[in-house]
């Protein structure tokens, strides 16, 4: 009985070790195959991405290339313009780009060049037919400083016809600060060739080793021992026809990819190879890491069995190190929890913070309200109630505005409106919100305005408005009650004549901020922690958001504070000129006061809120002004097609109303067969705030967007400002 005991033993490990040896040389077959179908794929990724590197910098080059040639069109516009355009180019300073500038009057053969000779074409060959963006463009050659170079050559019109060509030299050397730093590791090798010579007229710095020393295509064939006729006849054909070519070949006894990239349709190359082990390299390291993990796993299952098969004993001893193993496994996951933790303390702190800014002030409004029933009789606490409700009102408002802005800001949804302003109701806007902040804590606010060209301007007057009033506003808050606050708006040069550069600085003397706290001032969710400062409320969102819009108009922003000396903001900007408009700025000092009065003005109002009706009929009476109010668009409508001419001065419109819209209604009021449809100001009073909601009623053909809830003395300023202009 013993005996077919062991015998059947020794059979049940006999099929056990058959079963293990057959596992282990299926999981090998598997592994094998995966490891063969990784490096399959990650060879050819890798391919890929090299294609699409070179797809990068071919964009990057012909980017440099059409924009040098819409440049080049702009001055050869501007410099027709002038009376004597060769006093021009005799005075032109060589730029980092164009180092040399010719011109030639039409019907002549000689003209003159910024270096000072007689300028001719017949050094120059256009032979070739090459262009940028519609200009010729010459074959490359080697200028007069050493270095190789390009010619484009550009008509100049002047009245609809050609009075000469604007010659304009560039050099290939200024393609480095654009490329990307770096390829494949240092291993790729990237020369940039002038297609028709066939010579290398670039090797850019950080690609690749350094060393080689190729001056063209045939130096490079021979060095590296690309010799085979098919092969070459493959590469001329796909020159003469502006083709791209990868191929490959044994470079220094390494198998690489090689290639030939066409730029600008052809009349530049990029020349070049990557080693195929830099292309395999992931691959290799992915199939490594799998070999590594087999051999543990294998190791550690041989170990289990072994240690099962020779000691029972040893049970418990592995039972302890499992426990010791889920320990360390636990103690990992507390730690890793503890960083996820970690991680999202900004946003906890900043929730936290929201809670408290959010509570304070309405708790102020509705303690100010319970307040304000209580002693509804007494005049002088009833003026005291509303004065800090409006401002913890006011207060809360700008936390909503802040966190919908950079909701937007990091969602990518922010898009410029850009239209038609004016730099002086740009600034008397702005002061006209900031005095009166100023003036309430004892400030001095001074406004400079100088060297600014032109007084129209093209550009987003919203968020220009909300970067200067972030700054302003600030400036004020953090500043001591009898400080000073400066705002000026500087006129910078000009590095085009379509293009007014503005450097706006807003300086105060007030608290200043330490170094650390300049360090993170542009990062969401942050504010400056001290015991003066922590009176003052805020999201911490507001120099976050500032610092986007700036960068996405494509300016710049930077900042100087020391403790208890103040601070200054710095923010350059560019804005296009529009053609029609040429008036300069009038330079001013201390802002202009308007007067605001609404006596005898008569609105139609369409609002379907009660409680907004009640406002509105109330604050119109209180300026001695009258108002007739309709539920809805349709009914806006068919009232002002009854009115009679002037029977309105303006119309004061909702936008989310039932039966009919605000914008549909004012479409049909600016549609009707009247002529004071076109004219009568339209103001659109709206709880939809932002950018694009205003961009849209304007389109609708209001001329004006206030977003609720109403401020008062703005409602006052625009219907001021637009039933003035009706008069005039």
């Amino acid at each position: 009985m013993s005996k077919k005991q062991n015998e059947s033993k020794k059979d049940h490990n006999i099929s056990l070790l058959v079963s293990i040896i057959l596992v282990f040389f299926i999981l090998g077959i598997i592994v094998f195959a995966t490891s063969k179908k990784i490096t399959t794929q990650m060879a050819a990724s890798a391919t890929q991405n090299l294609h699409e590197s070179l797809d990068l910098i071919e964009c990057t080059i012909e980017v440099i290339l059409n924009k040098e040639a819409e440049y080049q069109r702009r001055m050869a516009q501007g410099i027709a313009s002038l009376e004597n355009p060769e006093a021009y180019v005799l005075h032109y300073e060589k730029s980092e780009t164009m180092v040399k500038l010719g011109l030639i009057r039409s019907g002549e053969k000689e003209g003159v060049c910024s270096t000072g000779e007689v300028f001719t074409e017949e050094e120059l060959d256009f032979s070739a037919g090459g262009t940028i963006d519609g200009l010729p463009v010459s074959r490359s050659y080697v200028n007069h400083m050493g270095t190789w170079a390009y010619c484009i050559k550009c008509p100049m019109i002047k009245d609809e016809q050609e009075i000469g060509t604007l010659y304009v030299e560039y050099i290939y050397d200024t393609f480095d600060k654009s490329l990307p730093n770096g390829f494949y590791n240092q291993q790729a090798m990237l020369y940039i060739m002038d297609a028709e010579s066939e010579r290398f007229v670039l090797k850019p710095k950080g690609m690749g080793e350094r060393n080689a020393g190729h001056l063209n295509l045939t130096d490079f064939y021979r060095a590296n021992d690309i010799q085979e006729p098919e092969l070459r006849e493959e590469v001329e054909d796909c020159l003469k026809k502006h083709r791209n070519i990868m191929f490959y070949h044994d470079i220094r006894n390494k198998d690489s990819l090689n290639y030939m990239w066409a730029v600008n349709g052809g009349t530049l190359y990029l020349i070049g190879y990557v080693p195929i082990e830099a292309i395999q390299q992931e691959g290799r390291t992915v199939n490594q890491n799998i070999l590594f993990v087999v051999i543990v796993m294998l190791t550690a299952f041989f170990l289990c069995c072994g240690l099962y098969y020779l000691n029972q004993r040893q049970q418990i001893k592995l039972r302890r190190e499992r426990e010791a193993e889920r320990e360390i496994s636990n103690r990992r996951l507390a730690e890793a929890l503890q960083a996820a933790q970690i991680a999202s303390n900004s946003k906890t702190t900043f929730l936290s913070n929201m809670s408290h800014d959010i509570r304070t002030p309405m708790n102020a409004v509705l303690g100010f309200t319970t307040l304000l029933s209580r002693d509804a009789d007494n005049p002088e606490k009833v003026r005291e109630y509303t004065k800090k409700i409006m401002a913890s009102g006011q207060h809360l408002l700008s936390l909503i505005n802040d966190i919908l802005d950079v909701s937007k800001i990091e969602s990518g949804k922010v898009v410029l409106n850009v239209e038609e302003f004016t730099v002086n109701d740009l600034v008397s806007s702005v002061d006209a919100i900031i005095r009166p902040m100023a003036e309430a804590r004892s400030q001095k606010f001074l406004v400079e305005v100088t060297g600014i060209r032109h007084e129209y301007l093209l550009g987003d007057e919203t968020r220009i408005n909300q970067i200067l009033i972030n700054l302003l506003s600030n400036a004020v808050k953090y500043t001591q009650e009898g400080g000073t606050i400066w705002f000026r708006m500087t006129g910078l040069t000009q590095r085009s004549d379509q293009f007014e550069r503005i450097r706006i600085e807003v300086q105060d003397n007030g608290y200043g901020m330490t170094k650390e706290y300049l360090e993170t001032i542009f990062d969401a969710f942050t504010r400056a922690e001290n015991s003066t400062t922590n009176k003052v409320q805020g999201t911490g969102l507001g120099m976050a958001i500032t610092k986007s819009i700036i960068e996405l108009m494509g300016g710049t922003i930077d900042v100087f504070s020391e403790v208890d000396q103040g601070s200054l903001f710095r923010v350059e900007l560019e804005f296009r000129i529009p053609e029609v408009h040429t008036e300069p700025v009038k330079e001013s000092g201390p802002s202009e006061e308007s007067v605001q009065d609404l006596t005898g003005l008569h609105f139609l109002a369409a609002e379907d809120n009660e409680i907004n009706v009640e406002i509105l009929q109330e604050i119109l009476a209180f300026e001695n002004a009258g108002c007739e109010i309709v539920e809805n668009g349709r009914l806006a409508v068919e009232r002002f097609e009854r009115a009679k001419k002037g029977e309105f001065d303006a119309i004061l419109m909702d936008v989310q109303m039932p039966v009919m819209n605000g914008y549909d209604a004012t479409r049909a009021i600016r549609a009707l067969d009247r002529e004071d449809a076109r004219t009568i100001p339209i103001i659109a009073m709206t709880a939809n705030a932002f950018a694009e909601d205003e961009k849209e009623a304007l389109d609708a053909g209001m001329n004006v967007h206030l977003a609720k809830p109403i401020d008062i003395e703005l409602l006052k300023q625009v219907i001021t400002q637009y039933t003035k202009h009706t008069e005039e």
